[in-house]
């Protein structure tokens, strides 16, 4: 039986196995919506990583023998990032580790990464903006629905505080601008 806290759990272990091997991070897909947004539950932490010389298998020292790191790399298409997944015993929640890819907006986000604190840990996580952009980008390239409604639920809470331009940008590169404005409308008319 899986437990409410077990995901918080799972990824501050995660986050002090980064720390501890200074791999350069960002804590990107549910759990930084959920930061700039409304919460909702998920299944997996998505971490964007810089591995630099070190090798994804050096973060097992620092990880119980309940979290699994597959040492195969997985191909994600949408960026063209690779990644490996980490399997936690007894739970179906995952982490997944997303290598920094040379995709543009990919090495911005990350070059903006904002520092915060979160489960009593100093936390990197993608601005208000990147997580937009990431989001609508997944919208549009994937058609899924959670995104959409993470999307939503940031602007309700945070519209005011979006820099405009910087997200246009990076829609109009993607193409994702159509798909903004029609949430925007949503938000507007209710």
């Amino acid at each position: 039986m899986e437990i409410e806290a077990e995901p918080d759990r799972i990824v501050a272990t995660m986050l002090d196995a980064l720390h501890a091997e200074e791999i350069p991070f960002l804590l990107a897909g549910s759990f930084s919506s959920n930061y700039w947004g409304i919460p909702r539950s998920t299944r997996d932490a998505d971490f964007v990583i810089e591995l630099g010389g070190k090798g994804v298998l050096s973060l097992a020292k620092h990880l119980p023998t309940s979290m699994k790191i597959d040492p195969q790399v997985q191909f994600e298409s949408v960026t063209g990032t690779l990644r490996n997944v980490i399997k936690v015993a007894d739970t179906l929640f995952k982490v997944e580790l997303f290598r920094l890819s040379q995709d543009p907006h990919d090495q911005e986000r990350f070059r903006r990464r904002v520092v915060v604190q979160m489960l009593g840990r100093e936390v990197f996580l993608p601005t208000l903006e990147d997580v937009i952009v990431t989001k609508l980008r997944w919208c549009g390239y994937l058609n899924r629905v959670k995104d959409r409604e993470d999307i939503r639920q940031m602007l309700i809470v945070r519209q005011s505080a979006v820099d405009w331009n910087y997200v246009y940008h990076w829609c109009d590169q993607h193409g994702t601008r159509e798909t903004l404005d029609a949430i925007r409308s949503e938000i507007s008319t209710h």
